[in-house]
This record gives structure tokens, sequence and C-alpha cells, in this order.
């Protein structure tokens, strides 16, 4: 018996992936940005307790009576020190996640900490638990999402609102499994920038709907107000027993790199990246099939990427670790080449990794005769020229959100053999949602505690072939977001 942490609407079709996840959940997002106690009204914050104990089993066991007896949403955090600076650290930086804090399994190291939130803490017993923690339980029986009305940012506040965010816990009789923590500090979110822990909780909250709805995995979201990447490595360090895997979610490049790494270094979980690690998967299946469109390969094409972030940074790797050999990697000033003057250790390393006959010029110069165009960067950087400059059957890859790159039909009317963008209104969207719910049931069935370049590579070439070669064309190079049998494709391919 234990928790499960499931979605209060589930994800089923295009429509309610939209609200309840991109786009639409940007809207909650600025609304807390603008109003952080917004997020009481747009999450499940108002009525989430966050448990705190030595132990894990004592947390769980403190959570489950809160959740039969109270109805209150209870998360149980083990946090691995008894210090009482790593106590204040590790509550103070949560209170973005929780609506009140419940120390009593932990009074004795609590009761005399001045703790700097907003929140209730729970130090010591009192006659009205409920009363104490201000919680309120909200739930939605509107099951038809087609009967909102509005824009979709419109539709996602209306949903949020009447339920109270977009996942609860739920008591179960099955054996209980850890969750899997959708960690963030916010410095990345969506298309939306930095927008810090409490605006980005809407955004982990659907990450975690999609765990559920895609995998029926139990997630949680986890949002750290602290960006200096050492604290935060620390916080997530000290409560990492709470996890069975961690999804790190929208963590500014560079330092998504140097974080990921330590985690994984202190952490016998299994920790990914999702929004560089996912993108670089599917990227690479949608390559593996659009080349075969083409007739292609992916050893004789020349590439060029705009944009050397934490997606393009891991894309580049992973084409490479696949077999690329010409790719060309631009940031906004343009072409990478060995021996440039750059700052940022990615754009270092990419330097030195690839474009191997040492192109320079702008990401407009440097295109001209190249095979494939993958862009996870910035609105509109081209057009018509650019593509007719490619070679033949040129593939196009314009994933930026929600502006792509080049828009579709301009890019088809200029020559382009294949298309994909990020959005779900368009043919062949690029999106991470394909991966990351299988690579993770995958590697908690399997017992996989790191994600390594061959796994993705695996994983890839898995989801490539869920497109069957009868039914492949330069419409079709890549499964719908919510293909059902997408998830024990990708899961099966997670080996060691």
């Amino acid at each position: 018996m234990g928790l499960k942490f499931v979605p209060k609407v589930k994800v089923t079709d295009k429509h309610s992936l939209a609200v309840i996840y991109t786009p639409g959940v940007a809207a909650a997002c600025l609304a807390i940005k603008e109003n952080i106690d917004s997020s009481f009204d747009y999450t499940n914050r108002e009525n989430t307790v966050g448990v705190f104990a030595f132990d894990y089993e004592k947390a769980l066991k403190r959570a489950e009576f809160l959740k039969t007896s109270l109805n209150i949403d209870a998360v149980p955090i083990e946090i691995s020190s008894d210090k009482k600076e790593d106590i204040k650290l590790v509550v103070e930086n949560l209170e973005a996640t929780f609506g009140a804090i419940d120390l009593s399994q932990i009074s004795d190291f609590a009761e005399d900490i001045d703790f700097e939130v907003n929140i209730p803490v729970l130090v010591k017993p009192v006659s009205d638990l409920k009363e104490f923690f201000l919680c309120v339980s909200k739930n939605i029986f509107m099951l038809d999402l087609n009967k909102l009305t509005g824009t979709l940012g419109e539709q996602s506040l209306t949903l949020r609102k009447m339920s109270g965010g977009s996942i609860e816990a739920e008591y179960t009789k099955d054996k209980h499994i850890k969750p899997v923590g959708v960690v963030t500090e916010g410095s990345a979110v969506l298309g939306l920038g930095n927008i810090g822990a409490f605006a980005a909780l809407p955004v982990m909250e659907g990450k975690s709907v999609l765990f559920s709805s895609l995998a029926g995995l139990s997630a949680i979201p986890i949002c750290i107000k602290e960006q200096i990447s050492d604290t935060f490595v620390k916080i997530v360090k000290l409560i990492g027993n709470s996890f069975s895997a961690i999804n790190l979610e929208d963590i500014a490049a560079p330092r998504c790199f140097g974080i990921e790494k330590e985690i994984v270094k202190n952490l016998d979980i299994p920790v990914f990246h999702d929004d560089a690690h996912g993108t670089s998967v599917v990227v690479l299946a949608g390559i593996y099939n659009a080349l075969k469109v083409t007739g292609k390969r992916l050893e004789d094409v020349k590439i060029v990427m705009s944009g050397a972030g934490a997606a393009g940074y891991t894309i580049a790797k992973l084409l490479l670790f696949a077999g690329a050999k010409n790719l060309i990697v631009c940031d906004r000033e343009g072409a990478l080449v060995s021996g440039g003057s750059y700052e940022k250790p990615n754009h270092i390393e990419l330097s030195a990794l690839t474009n191997p006959n040492g192109e320079t010029g702008t990401l407009k110069e440097v295109i001209k005769k190249a095979d494939v165009f993958i862009g996870v960067s910035a609105p509109n950087l081209l057009d018509e020229n650019d593509i007719k400059n490619m070679a033949e059957k040129p593939i196009v890859f314009a994933l930026a959100n929600p502006t792509p790159e080049i828009m579709p039909e301009i890019a088809e009317r200029a020559g382009a053999e294949v298309v994909a963008t990020g959005r779900s209104d368009f043919k062949n969207q690029i999106n991470n949602c394909l991966a990351f719910p299988g690579l993770f049931k995958g590697l908690l069935e399997h017992n996989v505690k790191k994600v390594t370049s061959e796994i993705k590579v695996n994983c890839a070439k898995a989801l490539a072939s869920a497109v069957s070669e009868d039914k492949l064309s330069k419409d079709y190079i890549i499964p719908d977001a919510l293909d059902e049998k997408v998830v024990d494709i990708i899961a099966g391919a997670v080996r060691v």
C-alpha cells in the first residue's frame, strides 16, 4: 500500500495535451510570475504538504495519514542530513513546491529553526491540522475539455482554477513505488526564460501528468528556489532518496550540464535532463527516417544546426556519436569553428568536435549546400532563398517554439523535401514526450542507473522503427506524440 501521484485530468488527445501542457500551460506560468500568490489558484500547491523525515518510510506513513484522514495531497520527502542548516536550506527552497511543510517527524531537530518562508511549517502538535495547513482539496468533474472556451491559455487557466492544478495524491493498495522527481529551478522554462521556481510549477505539474498519462509512472514536481549551481545540487542530493529517478527540467545552459553531471555522480538513481537528452533522441529518430525518405546517409550529409544551448549541444553530440561526419553548429554570431574564441564550455567543446572543413560565416552563409537543417534557436531565421541554397531534397527541422526558424509552408514552397517542427498543429512534430515516458519506464523496469549515448541511440532507432516502412513518407517520419505503442517500444530499447 502507499501513495501514487496521478493526474486530475489525463492527457488523451492533442487538445488535452495543449491545454494541460504546452502551449496552454504558459498562461498559468505568466500569471504566477506576475503574482506568486496565484500559484495557489493555478496549481495544486494549496492542497500540497511536504512531509519531511530522516527515513523515507516514516515520511510515507505520515503522508498516507494526511491523505486518508484529511484528504491532503502529502508528499513524503527524505532528507539525508540532521544538520539544522541543511534542514533550513531544504525547507526554504521547497517553499515554491508546497503550500505547507510538516516537520513533525523531525521536530526535535527543527523546532528552534527560524524558517524564512510564507507558508505554515508544523514543528509541534496542533489541535486542528487541516486548519493549520489551510489546505483546500479541489477536483474537476468536467472530463470533456472540449467544453472549455477561449484561447488555449484561457482554457488552461480555467481548468487549473477549477481543479486546483493538474495532479494529486491517491492512496492505493498497490505496492508503493517512489515517484519520479520532476526537478527544476525555473531558469529556462519553455520559451518563457528565467521565470523562477514558483512560476515553473504549472509546467512541472504538467510534466508529471505526462509521466502518468503516457507511461503509468507516479511523478511529482519539485521546484527549488536556489539557482546557484552548487547549492541547487546540494539540495537535490539532500532529498535524492525520495525519488525512483530524477527528471531535470528547464535548467538553463550551460549550467545544466554541470548540474546533471554532479547529481549523476552523487545519486544511485537515473538522472536525466529531458530538455536536452529527450529532445536529442526524438530529433535523431526523425533524422533517421527523413534520410530514408530522401535516400541519403547520415555519414554523407552536411548538417547545419542553429542553437548551441542545452538541446543543441546534446543533439550535436548524439548526431556525432551516431555517425554524422559533417556537422556545423551555429550560435548567434555564426558557425562555431576550431580555434575560435568562445566563453561557454559547450561552445568550446562543439567547436573542437564539429565543422571539419572549417567553414566560417553566418547561418545563412554556411547553410549553402547543406542536406539537413536543425533549428533549436529562434524564430524566423531563414527564408525561401536559404532553403533554395541547400542541397537537393533538403531536410528542414525548424524546432523553435512557438514560432519556428521558418514556417513549414514557406520551407516546402522553397523545395524542402521533409519538414518538421515542434508544434502539434503541423505534421512531423518533434516532441520530447515521445521519448521520456518510455525511457524512464525502461530505466526503472530494467534497473538501469545511467543514461548512456548507446541507450539514447537505441531509443532513437526504436522510435524511428515505430513508423512502418509502408507508412513512412515525407509527411510522416515520426509517430504521433500520443501513440500508445511508443512507450513500450522505447522502454524495450533501454538496455545496458
